[in-house]
């Protein structure tokens, strides 16, 4: 393993502990021969202590290391939030093999997605391939990024803590992707990304100070509660289509 491996893994809050279980190697080396550590029984594991908690800073600067989605996406799979330890899976941005340049920001993931570590799964991922499907796109060429890649205990909201320790890696991945138009799914994903209420921007475009179209639209969990916001939806998603036809 390489030293900028070894680095983003401590920075990530990984623990080392050495294994009780000796080698070959160690097998053959006589009690004198074997290195111990003074005032430590020789019987007894030698426990690395823990690196330091993670900190935002220490998030900025691992999400400076990568230079492509790919080694981004896997150091979201390996990187130790606080919310790990809870979730089933590490759920994964979808990022569009044939992009269009349409990028949907997601709130955080459903039990569904928990389950299978796939964001915008079960019921509400049907309904947001058919809304794709409508102005004739598919998760194929339009990526998918949750807010946080974690589910929190009981579908909880997050904590400040938990989401700023995700956010770097969320708009790192908008910089790569460099979207024309970025959707927000949901109350939370709106407010964090488009800094605004989504009930009184719902389909409206915002331009930000970074040069990104955003559009706010509700959740699909939303819409399967409140059918009859559909149509609102649908007259948004239009929208969206004519401003990706027209750049």
């Amino acid at each position: 393993m390489g030293n900028n491996a070894l680095m983003d893994l401590n920075m990530a809050g990984v623990r080392w502990e050495l294994s009780e279980n000796t080698t070959k190697q160690d097998a053959k080396r006589t009690p004198q021969q074997q290195t111990l550590i003074p005032g430590k029984d020789e019987n007894k594991p030698v426990i690395v202590p823990p690196s330091v908690p993670i900190t935002l800073d220490t998030v900025k600067s691992m999400v400076m290391r990568p230079s492509d989605i790919d080694s981004l996406v896997r150091m979201i799979a390996e990187f130790n939030h606080p919310l790990r330890s809870s979730a089933t899976n590490v759920v994964l941005p979808n990022i569009a093999s044939k992009p269009n340049g349409l990028l949907i920001i997601t709130d955080f993931p459903s039990s569904d997605d928990d389950l299978s570590g796939k964001i915008l799964s079960g019921p509400a991922g049907e309904l947001t391939d058919k809304m794709l499907s409508a102005i004739e796109m598919s998760r194929e060429n339009v990526s998918v990024i949750p807010l946080l890649f974690w589910r929190t205990p009981g579908g909880r909201s997050p904590n400040r803590e938990e989401l700023d320790l995700s956010l770097p890696f969320v708009n790192k991945m908008v910089e790569m992707l460099s979207p024309k138009i970025i959707i927000t799914f949901g109350t939370l994903s709106t407010t964090e990304i488009a800094k605004t209420n989504l009930n009184e921007f719902h389909g409206h475009e915002i331009q930000t100070e970074n040069g990104y179209t955003i559009v706010p639209m509700y959740h699909p969990n939303y819409l399967l509660l409140k059918p009859s916001a559909k149509k609102d939806v649908w007259t948004a998603l239009q929208n969206i289509q004519n401003l990706l036809k027209n750049r």
